[in-house]
C-alpha cells in the first residue's frame, strides 16, 4: 500500500475501468478483448491495479520472457496523475520481479512522452534505440529503453 490506495492483481471485472484509462492516456488504446487476454494470462503476464475506495487509479501490465520483464502498459486515471500511483505500481512490479529472479527490463515509450521517460529513468531505464513509426495511428517513433533491475535510482517527486 502506498498513499491511501492498495495494489492488487487486475481482474476481469476491472476491464471497463481499464478501458477508460487506456482511452484517456493512449492514442492507440487497447481493445476489450486484448485487455481480457492479457489480464487472464497468468503464465507470462502480470497486471496490477491501484485501487482507492473501489475505484481504479492506475494499471501496470508486464510480460515475463525468461529472465526479462517487458512493461506492456502503464496508465493512470485522468485526474490522478502526479500522486505517485505509477511509482507504486512499478515498485510493486520490481519487488515481484526480484522474487522471480528477473534481472533486466525493457519497454517502448513514445518519444514525445517526456514525463514517462523521467519516471522510467528513476528505475534505471536508459534509451538503447528507436522503433520508427511504432505507433500506427500517430506515426510517432518509440524510444526503446532497457534497465538492469535494481531499486529506484533516485527518489524524485512522483511523475505519474
Amino acid at each position: 500500500m502506498s498513499g491511501d490506495w492498495t495494489i492488487r492483481r487486475a481482474e476481469r471485472r476491472d476491464v471497463r475501468e481499464l478501458l477508460v484509462i487506456e482511452q484517456a492516456q493512449f492514442p492507440e488504446p487497447w481493445s476489450r478483448g486484448l485487455l481480457l487476454d492479457e489480464i487472464t494470462n497468468h503464465a507470462t503476464r502480470r497486471y496490477t491495479v491501484a485501487v482507492q475506495d473501489g475505484r481504479i487509479l492506475g494499471c501496470l501490465g508486464v510480460m515475463f520472457v525468461i529472465d526479462e520483464l517487458h512493461v506492456n502498459t502503464l496508465g493512470v486515471a485522468p485526474g490522478e496523475e502526479g500522486r505517485g500511483v505509477a511509482t507504486s505500481l512499478l515498485d510493486d512490479a520490481w519487488a515481484d520481479a526480484a522474487l522471480r529472479g528477473i534481472i533486466r527490463a525493457t519497454l517502448e515509450v513514445a518519444v514525445s512522452n517526456q514525463r514517462a521517460q523521467r519516471l522510467y529513468g528513476r528505475y534505471g531505464f536508459a534509451p538503447v534505440g528507436v522503433r520508427r513509426r511504432y505507433y500506427e495511428r500517430t506515426g510517432e517513433d518509440a524510444l526503446v529503453m532497457w534497465a538492469d533491475l535494481a531499486p529506484r535510482v533516485a527518489d524524485g517527486p512522483p511523475d505519474a
